[in-house]
């Protein structure tokens, strides 16, 4: 062995600095339940309470003993876990279950076709790549009309029909600069450059201001942290950030977007100009409860606001359910609270049962193309072993129908009880307590003036949530993280299993941070300098 290469650190290397910097460094060797569990310098093991949940991972724990030995048993029946191209059956029936719950919480008879994946940012990707597979071919089919309508227009011409000028007319020479006696085969020779400039133009996609679908390279785009999406911007599809807290921006972007192919068509013995819609926005995206934006729930206005924007351009809903679905949020769809049914759902992280990595994305039937299944695949989606593991965490969720939902509402509810005292009784410290069942936001004060000149740094260097993340765990032995564009927002997202107990331990420990910020005692944030 190479002793240089021995004494490297090479898995990210920064990342590892960092997290011992804040105190974060920390090797977990057992997870059960909400418990994480490592050994001190002494050897002692040490138990710690996990806020983050694999980032909504774990709804129903860290190891949970059922999936677990339903795993353990598909080991020792030797399932094949790769065997592409092939029947998959278990597939079939993990589709057939979400829909179920589909069908139900958003009382539809529409059916779902499901494509798989490994993630949860592939299946956004998925859904982008299909939305985009769907407009290319209105497009196309747009195009053969169009071709159709003007061999006839063409005929009619020379049987003797003449041409309308009118204001589309107008459009039209003036788009593929013609003059006005122009005859039909200049008109036709206009229609189809104008046409294939604009068929050929990049589409638009659409998603609110603060989202997140994560950062593989065309995901990464809808992620509106300009320091994630902007290294990237030249390798993928552009989208729109739209402020929703004006009602009207959406509708307003959307018409600016707006784009027409002319068209001809015979009216008697006239041809005419017309112009016929192009579609060029390939989706609106959007999670229901944005997360890394800071835990931010839609409500049931904005919701219809959207639906009906979109639905009056025949644009595709993307509802992204990667971090607030599988019942974190007291449902299985946290897009059910509000009404709002998509064209597209992403399911990911706690799909997996909390060990395994898989995702679904979900595509409308009226909108599903299947010649789709012949330009995208994945070697590892819809592996024997995941496919089956997902399917038993579905049952797992639905089983006494729907206790998991239930315990997620209401061991939500007590944790925002307890976090919003704390609130209220340290109004200069805490900003805002938000969310929905399991999938709690608590936002703190900006502390970039503070007293502390080390508060204060930390605060202005965009370090703040995590400097208190390392307080936490290594004093309390409670692991929380803040949401990745809302440093100042700590994200609360354990199982449904979270006990009084534990909620107590998390209001001691937070409690005892909470009165050095309103203090302004930023010396005991970070760990001590080693000793020289």
């Amino acid at each position: 062995m190479n002793p240089v290469i021995e004494e490297l650190e090479l898995a990210e290397p920064y990342i590892g600095g960092l997290l011992a910097s804040l105190g974060l460094g920390v090797q977990y060797l057992r997870a059960e339940g909400n418990s994480l569990f490592y050994r001190d310098s002494a050897g002692s093991e040490v138990s710690v309470l996990d806020m983050v949940g694999g980032y909504g991972s774990t709804i129903i724990g860290h190891n949970n003993p059922e999936i677990v030995a339903y795993a353990k048993s598909l080991f020792d029946q030797r399932i094949p876990i790769h065997a592409q191209l092939s029947e998959h059956p278990i597939a079939n029936e993990v589709a057939q279950k979400v829909n179920r719950i589909i069908q139900r919480e958003f009382e539809t008879s529409d059916a779902y076709s499901a494509v798989f994946a490994n993630s949860g940012a592939e299946a956004f990707e998925i859904a982008i790549k299909h939305a985009e597979f769907d407009r290319l071919m209105k497009v196309a089919g747009l195009a053969e009309e169009i071709g159709t309508n003007v061999e006839s227009a063409r005929s009619a011409v020379s049987a003797g029909a003449g041409i309308l000028v009118d204001e589309a007319h107008a459009r039209l020479s003036a788009d593929a600069g013609l003059s006005g006696d122009a005859g039909v085969d200049e008109v036709i020779s206009g229609i189809t450059r104008v046409n294939g400039e604009r068929m050929a133009a990049a589409p638009v996609f659409l998603a609110p201001e603060g989202s997140f679908h994560g950062k593989l390279v065309g995901s990464v785009q809808f992620t509106h942290n300009a320091d994630f999406r902007t290294p990237f911007t030249s390798l993928a599809v552009q989208c729109r950030f739209v402020p929703m807290n004006d009602p009207d921006a959406l509708a307003k972007i959307i018409e600016a977007e707006r784009r027409t192919l002319f068209d001809l068509v015979v009216e008697g013995g006239t041809v005419r100009v017309v112009e016929r819609d192009l579609p060029t926005i390939g989706a609106f995206a959007l999670e229901p409860v944005q997360g890394e934006a800071g835990i931010r729930p839609f409500d049931r206005e904005t919701a219809l606001r959207i639906q009906q924007a979109c639905a009056a351009v025949d644009c595709p809903i993307i509802v992204d359910e990667i971090q607030s679905g599988m019942g974190r949020t007291g449902a299985f769809f946290a897009s059910s609270h509000i009404g709002l049914q998509g064209d597209y759902y992403t399911l990911a992280k706690s799909l997996g049962g909390g060990i395994t990595k898989t995702a679904m994305t979900l595509v409308r039937n009226t909108r599903y193309r299947k010649e789709f299944e012949l330009v995208h695949s994945s070697t590892f989606a819809k592996d024997g072993f995941s496919t089956l593991v997902a399917g038993r965490t579905l049952d797992l969720l639905e089983a006494e129908d729907g206790e998991v939902y239930r315990l997620a509402a209401e061991r939500g509810s007590r944790l925002l009880e307890m976090l919003n005292s704390l609130r209220d009784e340290f109004t200069t410290v805490i900003k805002d307590v938000r969310g929905k069942g399991l999938m709690i936001g608590l936002e703190f004060h900006d502390q970039s003036d503070s007293a502390s000149a080390a508060i204060a740094g930390y605060a202005g260097a965009g370090l703040f949530g995590y400097v208190l993340s390392g307080y936490l765990l290594r004093l309390h032995a409670i692991r929380m993280f803040p949401t990745a564009s809302a440093a100042n927002t700590l994200r609360l997202e354990p199982s449904v299993y979270l006990t009084d107990a534990e909620i107590s331990r998390l209001e001691s420990g937070l409690r005892s941070l909470l009165v050095l910020l309103r203090d302004e005692d930023g010396s005991g944030l970070l760990p001590a300098e080693p000793a020289e």
